[in-house]
């Protein structure tokens, strides 16, 4: 059996599959992940150690591996910059330092960028243009057009998180003022809504919406109303036919889809030119805890299965 390793590797864990040739997940693994560059290596060659301790699956199967970062990725060397979740300062050949270490072919992508690819394929939609809103600390959203990943000239396509919406809103961490990510993003509901009774603040604050609370129906409404706000975009801008919602907020669930479709359909009801690209039923959205950068980085991985390169036993000793 040919297998592909993923891994989305974040700032507080890891997440690792395994994929067959028919992009099947066989084996699926996490871990606690370490800072540092000799951090990151340690924990890619114990993820993949740990995927091929699983039933039915060797070490020797993986002919490549994928791995998705925060960050921004140099697609071609696999160097990373600005990943500072990961405690990666300035510019890191992690890609070079993966392969060394792990005797593989490895490519690596930006985290959001392999989750589109990954949701193209969990959600059955490969072929179509998609984009991924990855709703989580920040806003930013990975796009597929034609089949492939579109990153842009400079890697910042798809980062819709700091378009000014709002002259008069808040600063954001970007440098500008009233960014769309300050409206519509995990943090900016976090500073809207306080987490209670054990629950995460999207969770607290749907609950205590969905229960008649005013304050929160007000606090949901003006949170979907801006991501709804990101779909339009997303769509006047690319016409993708389908935006997938995912990212930490979506653990609320089928309530969050529910909220955007509404507001989207309450937005368009004015609108014929809106109402006729019917966007209410372009959004769908990944189910909570699901794999899709892990996923994702492992079907990037295939770019570089022919590719030439060092070999050496996985887990040899890591130098920084």
């Amino acid at each position: 059996m040919t297998l592909l390793a993923g891994i989305d590797i974040g700032g507080s864990k890891v997440l690792a599959v395994a994929l067959d040739e028919a992009g099947t997940v066989v084996a699926q693994t996490r871990l606690a992940s370490s800072g540092g560059p000799a951090g990151v290596v340690a924990t890619a060659i114990e993820a993949v150690r740990a995927l091929g301790a699983r039933p039915g699956v060797e070490l020797s199967e993986f002919r490549a591996v994928g791995v998705g970062v925060p960050g921004l990725v140099e697609p071609r060397s696999g160097a990373v910059s600005h990943a500072v979740n990961l405690g990666l300062v300035g510019t890191v050949d992690l890609g070079a330092m993966l392969g060394r270490h792990l005797g593989l072919p490895v490519v690596v992508e930006n985290d959001v960028n392999a989750a589109a690819l990954g949701a193209a394929r969990v959600l059955d939609l490969d072929g179509r243009d998609l984009a991924y809103l990855s709703i989580g600390t920040g806003l930013a959203a990975g796009l597929v057009i034609g089949g492939r990943l579109r990153r842009g000239a400079r890697g910042a396509a798809g980062e819709i998180g700091h378009i000014p919406v709002d002259p008069d809103g808040p600063v954001c961490a970007c440098g500008q003022r009233g960014c769309l990510e300050t409206l519509a993003s995990g943090s900016a509901l976090s500073s809207a809504w306080a987490a209670r009774d054990g629950l995460s603040p999207a969770e607290s604050l749907f609950a205590a919406a969905t229960a008649g609370d005013p304050a929160a129906v007000a606090a949901r409404d003006r949170f979907t109303d801006s991501l709804a706000a990101a779909v339009r975009l997303l769509v006047l801008t690319c016409d993708v036919e389908t935006v997938v919602l995912g990212g930490g907020v979506t653990d609320v669930g089928s309530a969050l889809l529910e909220s955007v479709r509404d507001a989207l359909a309450r937005q368009s009801a004015d609108s014929p030119f809106l109402a006729s690209l019917e966007l209410p039923q372009r959004v769908a959205m990944v189910a909570p805890g699901s794999a899709v950068a892990a996923v994702g980085a492992a079907l990037a991985g295939r770019e570089v299965l022919t590719a030439p390169g060092p070999r050496s036993p996985i887990g040899e000793p890591v130098v920084p």
